[in-house]
């Protein structure tokens, strides 16, 4: 019996200090793979809805303006990019609770939003557009009146409709989740016209032979990056712009992605 024992509680120590090891020689392996030149994570989302700047092609990958430009970011910083696709109107509170390091969406800066979030300096400005069906009588903002306006649910175009009917002219507006369901709307004639992002208005003119017009009482910010309130990044981020709008980078993305205005 004492034999036994001594042989057991010699395996057991033995088992114990190979377990000693193989922790420390794991933890070690650990840090030496982040020492090694292992790419740190970034974790940014997006609303894929929004051609040209975020949406998915055929295969469900991510592509578009944004998606380029946030790759180059990340390149940049080290870091390798992760995405992740959600709801427009739901960025914001992913930045609040940090789930996510940064937003590239196709979002304006504006005064309410820098209330929640950090902006880089601005990247794109498009102006807004309101789209018809091509033999819509609907050519000027006056023709509004009376009228039904979607709009997606939590961007500027939201804000901005909701100042045009209480300063300009009086419509019934309704908001929807996201761009695409917006041009299902009106191509099946229930709302009237659809007030978006200029660059994504053109691009579904021109695809489903759509018509529209300027907004003149635009003023809107222009497009930035949206981090969480006092993330580091904001000011690696706007080094990265400046260089890539000094080297020719920022205009080579909108040439690839953004229709002349």
């Amino acid at each position: 019996m004492l034999k036994k024992w001594s042989l057991v509680g010699t395996i057991t120590i033995s088992a114990m200090l190979l377990g000693a090891c193989g922790g420390e020689s794991s933890k070690n392996e650990d840090a030496n793979s982040s020492n090694n030149g292992e790419k740190k994570v970034i974790e940014m989302a997006t609303s894929a809805d929004f051609p040209p700047f975020e949406s998915r092609d055929v295969e469900g990958n991510f592509e578009g303006f944004d998606i380029d430009l946030a790759n180059y970011i990340a390149d940049e910083l080290g870091y390798e990019l992760k995405i992740q696709d959600m709801k427009f109107d739901g960025l914001i509170g992913a930045l609040q609770t940090e789930r996510i390091d940064m937003v590239l969406s196709g979002m304006s800066a504006t005064d309410k939003r820098k209330e929640n979030v950090d902006f880089s300096t601005e990247y794109n400005h498009s102006g807004e557009m309101f789209i018809t069906l091509k033999d819509s009588d609907i050519k000027t903002i006056e023709d509004l009146k009376g009228k039904s306006l979607g709009v997606q649910l939590g961007t500027i175009q939201e804000d901005g409709a909701k100042k045009i009917q209480k300063e300009t002219v009086d419509f019934e507006m309704k908001a929807v989740d996201n761009s695409n369901v917006l041009i299902q709307e009106l191509l099946s004639k229930k709302i009237d016209v659809a007030y978006m992002d200029k660059a994504v208005a053109q691009g579904y003119i021109e695809e489903q032979g759509l018509a529209g017009f300027d907004d003149p009482t635009s003023s809107s910010p222009g497009m930035a990056v949206a981090f969480p309130k006092g993330s580091e990044l904001v000011d690696q981020v706007n080094e990265i712009l400046k260089e890539a709008e000094e080297s020719g980078k920022l205009q080579e993305l909108k040439d690839k992605w953004l229709k002349e205005e």
